[in-house]
């Protein structure tokens, strides 16, 4: 007569010998930081300025409030590559890469961001309204927007704004060519808010 094992016992010698297969390893997460190049110094003709400027970390919400790198393959379908995320979250990188920028261009003399408890005369607002890729001729194009209000501190009287919007064309699907794709277009960004920001300050 043939004995037969419990069902425990079977299943515990299943497992022995499957050990771990039966449980589907995840796919190891590559972090990425947006690449960023130095700002070419202000000319030494440009006035410096004397002002405190503080720089608010960007506002974001839903998606854009976190650190997935986004995709959008079809129109108002976002998705996120998998395995890929920022190091940080999209404002906060977009935040330090203004801070660098202005720091790098030296003409607004005093800079904080939104952390400090230092005063300063004017503010600089934004929403991050775009930072994603999308596609274009079957390539996929990095595009930043961001929604920026200067503001004076004192009156809280919005003294002036301004949308920005880059793209860059990714040399392929990759995800570090998109990655490299979004940094260039970070960089114009920066370069045109400084500038901008520098001359609206110098008026007042």
């Amino acid at each position: 007569m043939r004995h037969r094992l419990p069902l425990p016992a079977v299943m515990a010698v299943l497992l022995s010998l499957f050990g771990c297969g039966l449980v589907p390893e995840r796919t190891p997460i590559v972090l990425y930081e947006l690449p960023a190049r130095s700002l070419d110094p202000a000319p030494q003709t440009d006035e410096r300025i004397e002002a405190t400027l503080r720089l608010a970390t960007p506002r974001a919400t839903g998606l854009l409030d976190g650190s997935r790198i986004l995709v959008v393959p079809l129109p108002n379908q976002p998705r996120a590559y998998e395995g890929s995320r920022w190091a940080d979250g999209m404002p906060q990188l977009i935040r330090n890469r203004l801070l660098d920028a202005f720091q790098d261009d030296g003409r607004i003399m005093h800079l904080v961001h939104d952390d400090s408890a230092v005063s300063a005369d004017t503010e600089l607002l934004s929403d991050l309204r775009t930072f994603h890729s999308e596609y274009q001729d079957d390539l996929p194009v990095a595009t930043l927007r961001l929604d920026v209000r200067l503001i004076d501190t004192r009156s809280q009287r919005i003294l002036a704004s301004r949308r920005f919007v880059q793209q860059q064309r990714a040399e392929s699907e990759a995800i570090p060519d998109v990655v490299d794709a979004f940094g260039m277009a970070a960089d114009r960004l920066a370069r045109g808010l400084v500038d901008w920001t520098a001359a609206q300050i110098d008026r007042r």
